[in-house]
């Protein structure tokens, strides 16, 4: 975690050192939940290794997979994180994960020890939301083939990893159709 918090040149040598020391490891099995609806967000993490999914359940109790998490990026339910009320999300380990976790506690107080990390966690902030928002535009403009594409340029790891069932959710598309478009990019 150190190089990943390195390479934004924004923290000191001190302060990583006084991150790494507020972390506690944690380790979540395949199908085990980080967290689940009606929880409130008391910590983010970091995954070391391994993959997670975030889903909801929709107005007819369907799973609809929005997120999938992999390793060297920071995870939370951050909408119930930032303001302590209950989630409506899921995050579900799809294979065995490492995290490393902070308390919300401890990142106040980091946020008031230096600026430098109210610009850490406003740069991270800042990341995710683009990737939401790239997200939301991919899913009203495109069409499934168009969204299908665009996974298989920027995340083929997604392709290999996750199992069909939440990949077809993901692109919004029922698994029959997403096994359509899939071979006619095979061919």
């Amino acid at each position: 975690m150190r190089n990943y918090l390195e390479s934004f040149n924004i923290l000191t040598s001190d302060e990583i050192d006084l991150f790494e020391s507020k972390v506690v490891s944690k380790k979540l099995k395949k199908g085990d939940f980080y967290i689940k609806e009606g929880k409130i967000s008391k910590e983010i993490a970091f995954v070391v290794s391994g993959m997670l999914r975030s889903f909801y359940y929709s107005s007819s109790e369907e799973e609809v997979t929005y997120c999938f998490t992999f390793s060297n990026y920071f995870l939370s339910a951050y909408s119930s994180f930032l303001s302590q009320t209950k989630t409506v999300e899921n995050i579900q380990a799809l294979s065995d994960i490492e995290l490393l976790c902070v308390s919300r506690e401890e990142i106040l107080k980091l946020e008031e020890s230096s600026s430098n990390w109210l610009k850490f966690f406003k740069f991270i902030a800042e990341q995710e939301y683009i990737r939401m928002e790239k997200r939301i535009f991919l899913l009203q403009k495109e069409s499934a083939e168009k969204r299908y594409e665009d996974l298989l340029a920027n995340h083929p790891e997604f392709l290999q990893l996750i199992p069909l069932n939440y990949l077809s959710s993901y692109l919004g598309i029922t698994p029959r159709h997403l096994s359509r478009i899939r071979k006619v990019f095979s061919n």
